[in-house]
């Protein structure tokens, strides 16, 4: 999957598409294609890595051929985006046991606070080039 790392987000949920658009807005670097975990590129990804196809639980980060999921996969792309972000990755040091139920509980209510849409989003044109398509995957 060449040297990208890639992110799969709940497409539908408000929280994660602005997520999103915090990410893209400091993915400096060109670092990063994301792409909803609801579409073919993401269940393709999902699939390669015997993760379950219809996750939706929280963030995914693949990168270097691993899965990262939760607040690991959260701390992944805060360490590689602009500005004082990475500092945040030095959390990485505290065992996911202990950072994964605060992340939890926020997914578990995410649309209740933030809402959803009733489709995935459609990236702008200027977006496009860092969204998947299956012709950016190889599987």
């Amino acid at each position: 999957m060449n040297q990208k790392s890639i992110i799969l987000f709940d497409g539908v949920c408000n929280l994660c598409n602005s997520s999103i658009d915090f990410i893209l807005k400091r993915d400096k670097s060109n670092r990063f294609l994301v792409g909803a975990l609801q579409e073919e590129p993401g269940k393709a990804i999902l699939a390669r890595y015997q993760a379950k196809p219809d996750y939706l639980d929280s963030l995914v980060v693949v990168e270097n051929e691993k899965i990262f999921f939760r607040s690991t996969a959260a701390l992944k792309i805060a360490k590689n985006l602009s500005g004082l972000w990475p500092l945040f990755y030095g959390f990485i040091f505290i065992p996911a046991f202990l950072r994964d139920p605060v992340y939890d509980w926020i997914g578990k209510n995410r649309y209740r606070w933030f809402g959803k849409k009733n489709t995935c989003r459609i990236p702008t044109p200027e977006e496009k080039a860092k969204f998947l398509t299956l012709d950016k995957i190889q599987l």
